[in-house]
């Protein structure tokens, strides 16, 4: 499952039981293109809820974040972080960061 920029209430929601990844990204990025495919894997092959924030559309979650470069992804588990990669992320360290 993708959500893309979810109200403040649905990221809450979503963050708030099991496990999410939210990734932090603009359309002008390159290493934002390049992170798209595998965060898509990891949303087709898991059980992972991944949310997409694009940080031009969305201030107030990137600023709450503390998100100054991208991409950056946050990983919750039943609403704690767990884990924040910035820069280009393997799918092989997303799911070793969630024990999958």
């Amino acid at each position: 499952m993708e959500i893309q920029n979810p109200t403040i209430d649905e990221f809450n929601e979503i963050t708030g039981s099991g496990k999410t990844l939210v990734d932090f990204w603009a359309s002008w990025c390159g290493p934002c293109r390049m992170q798209a495919p595998i965060v898509e894997e990891l949303a087709k092959t898991t059980d992972v809820k991944v949310i997409k924030i694009d940080v031009d559309k969305e201030d107030d979650l990137t600023m709450d974040f503390q998100v100054s470069s991208i991409p950056t992804l946050i990983l919750f588990e039943d609403g704690v972080v767990v884990e924040k990669f910035i820069g280009l992320t393997t799918l092989d360290e997303i799911k070793k960061a969630f024990g999958l």
